[in-house]
């Protein structure tokens, strides 16, 4: 990935870590295309900020991913716009709790649009644009997909799909393009759903005695977009170690 300003493409990227990797990446020189569903206004402040600092560096793309129709679409849009693609980030992501005995069909397909089915017909359509880049995609993974919670059947079962699709993107895309993973712990508490007491028993239980922060992950998105030569179908644990104790 030579240009001096390569194109990554973002899912889920206006708002939270997706907002993070946006930045950092538009930092380190990249011209960005930022998908994202509801969150116009989030998109157009992220955009606004980013133009402001380089006019002309960013593509705002809206789509439901769950609409596998339209996933191609993102893709030659974007190569459409900046003339080539050097990396996809396959960030965008539902979670909710499913707890056995509730969970619905409905629900398995939300989550594994989103989490699975999306990321892998998006890395189809990028395909021959990042084998003409020799680019490289990351995918945001989960540690629950290793360590599954019980009440996160679905999620879980979603994000290993994922695990296991990175590693079989990587097969199938070598030699021309890499293709790696990273499996965040807690970073950014949900919206909805964690107490004081949740938060503090998670922060107990992480040997680093924290959680990470979302620049932290847009380092390694960084990193295996552009130095991580020799490494594909790898998944990159950022969890403060918390898979050693759950």
């Amino acid at each position: 990935m030579s240009p001096a300003r390569p194109v990554v493409l973002v899912t889920g990227a206006a708002k939270r870590i997706g907002a993070a990797i946006s930045r950092h990446l538009h930092a380190a020189g990249c011209d960005l295309a930022l998908h994202y569903r509801h969150s116009a206004g989030e998109m157009q402040a992220l955009v606004d900020a980013l133009e402001a600092e380089r006019p002309g560096s960013t593509l705002a793309l809206q789509a439901d991913l769950a609409d596998t129709a339209a996933l191609p679409g993102l893709i030659e849009r974007t190569a459409a716009h900046f003339g080539r693609l050097d990396g996809l980030v396959n960030n965008a992501s539902t979670f909710y709790a499913t707890p056995l005995g509730t969970i619905t069909e409905a629900q398995w397909d939300e989550l594994f649009a989103s989490n699975a089915k999306a990321p892998l017909f998006l890395a189809q359509a990028a395909a021959p644009h990042l084998r003409a880049a020799r680019g490289a995609i990351v995918n945001i993974l989960d540690i629950y997909a290793e360590r599954p919670l019980a009440e996160l059947a679905a999620y879980a079962g979603s994000k290993a799909a994922l695990t296991a699709l990175t590693k079989a993107l990587a097969l199938s895309l070598a030699p021309e393009v890499r293709v790696n993973g990273i499996a965040p712990g807690a970073v950014i508490w949900p919206e909805t759903g964690k107490s004081v007491d949740d938060i503090r028993h998670i922060i107990d239980r992480t040997p680093l005695g924290r959680a990470g922060s979302p620049d932290e992950i847009a380092d390694a998105v960084q990193w295996l977009l552009f130095q991580a030569g020799f490494m594909t179908g790898e998944v990159l644990r950022l969890d403060g170690g918390r898979c050693l104790t759950l």
